[in-house]
């Protein structure tokens, strides 16, 4: 098989055909455009989000918890500045206030809606660090979220992320990766000696992949399958249901969401799984454990566990065991956000590398107040984004090189792709690795 740095270099070359091979915008008015994204903050804005609302006094905490305002110092990225067209809109249309605030305030119109998608899209990886910042425990990265469903409704998603949601609606693939790849990835596999079941009609876990992993990180597939065979585990993949990427969480499309979602959960259920698996994708976690069961209208059939929790719970048990790593090897364990910080998952991989006899340096942002990598949730798809993204990887880059660790860990593909493009582009040579990666190199055979 190729090696990361090739293969990622394969993949920039998809990522920036993906841009250049996009649709434009989607073909209606501007009128029908500010209606839709009117439509969509009305479904969405619920009590909660009105308290939020009304709760804001711009004080100006949160700018110096966004990486894009840290590495920038410009005040339109500022968190609470971006989702300010869905704040007017509040006051006109649902505020008790609303008879005062309405002959005073502006209507959204649609080369606003247009303005705003560079500012919720590529300043923002909606990582919640700010939400932890905020004095009046405002939930700004959820009123983000709502400016990216409007702006999806009106049509204006960046043609990046437009592509993807449209490629996974129609086909379920995502960067080309369909069944008959996922196929092919598992024949090499077993050419190699590791047996990987696929469709199995019965298995107590489904375990997901993603196309970054069939792409890029082809050894992860690999090192997942060697940690489930030697755990015993009754396990499959599934060519119906294999992604584990949810592109409309990304795109704020909700249906595009909820088909996603509904494609796993249904083949969960066809083949009586108890668990479902997430790979290393940290906004795959957040899908389907967190929002699956609002996406799909029903409580899960199944426990959603991400590879790291599923790991632990081997080590605690004693399925599985682990040699000690050679050389005292130090890292730096990097904290996605939607799985540490949206999803609490903070000691499960930090235990696996005490375990592993690997030292874990943190850096000085660590678990809830971790810095972002700066591309998840889609923005690293983004092609006019890239120098952006560039300034943001700069901060991460310090405060690695602060541990002075051997090496980068996370649980992330997505997290791993930016960093690694970012440490390509600075010429910064620090390995980047993969947990899972880790894990299934230090196990034991006993």
């Amino acid at each position: 098989m190729n090696s990361n740095a090739e293969n990622l270099r394969n993949f920039r070359s998809r990522l920036e055909a993906i841009g250049e091979g996009a649709n434009g915008e989607d073909p209606m008015s501007d009128e029908e455009r500010v209606r839709r994204a009117g439509n969509a903050f009305l479904r969405e804005i619920n009590g909660r989000m009105a308290v939020d609302l009304e709760t804001c006094i711009h004080c100006g905490m949160c700018a110096e918890a966004c990486h894009f305002y840290e590495a920038t110092q410009d005040e339109r990225y500022t968190p609470a500045h971006k989702f300010d067209p869905l704040r007017r809109f509040y006051r006109r249309e649902l505020s008790p206030m609303r008879w005062l605030f309405r002959p005073f305030t502006r209507k959204v119109d649609a080369a606003e809606l247009r303005e705003w998608q560079e500012l919720v899209y590529d300043a923002c990886t909606g990582c919640g660090r700010c939400d932890m910042m905020c004095p009046m425990g405002i939930n700004i990265s959820e009123l983000i979220v709502v400016m990216r469903k409007g702006i999806a409704s009106a049509g204006l998603a960046p043609p990046e992320v437009q592509a993807l949601q449209n490629e996974q609606l129609t086909g379920g693939s995502l960067f080309g990766v369909d069944a008959a790849k996922l196929r092919e990835l598992v024949s090499q596999l077993k050419s190699q000696q590791i047996e990987v079941p696929l469709d199995q009609p019965k298995a107590d876990i489904l375990v997901l992949t993603t196309a970054v992993d069939v792409l890029v990180f082809t050894d992860a597939l690999a090192a997942l399958a060697r940690i489930m065979n030697r755990s015993g585990a009754s396990w499959t993949l599934s060519s119906k249901a294999f992604e584990a990427a949810n592109v409309g969480l990304i795109s704020g499309n909700t249906s595009a969401q909820a088909l996603a979602s509904g494609r796993i959960i249904d083949q969960a259920a066809a083949i009586g799984a108890k668990t479902v698996l997430i790979p290393e994708s940290g906004h795959a976690y957040q899908a389907l454990r967190w929002e699956g069961a609002d996406s799909s209208g029903n409580e899960l059939p199944f426990e959603v566990l991400a590879i790291s929790e599923f790991v632990t719970r081997e080590l605690d048990a004693g399925r599985l065991k682990f040699k000690a790593a050679a050389n005292g090897r130090s890292v730096t364990y990097h904290d996605p956000c939607r799985l540490g910080r949206h999803g609490g998952v903070f000691e499960e991989p930090r235990r696996l590398l005490e375990a592993m006899g690997l030292e874990n340096r943190d850096t000085e942002s660590n678990r809830r107040e971790n810095y972002c990598c700066g591309g998840g949730c889609g923005e690293y798809t983004i092609s006019r984004a890239a120098p952006l993204r560039q300034k943001v990887f700069e901060i991460k880059r310090r405060e690695f090189e602060n541990t002075g660790a051997d090496a980068v860990i996370t649980a992330c593909s997505n997290c791993r792709v930016n960093l690694m493009i970012g440490a390509e582009n600075a010429r910064w040579q620090k390995p980047i690795e993969s947990l899972v990666e880790t894990v299934a190199k230090n196990l034991t055979d006993a």
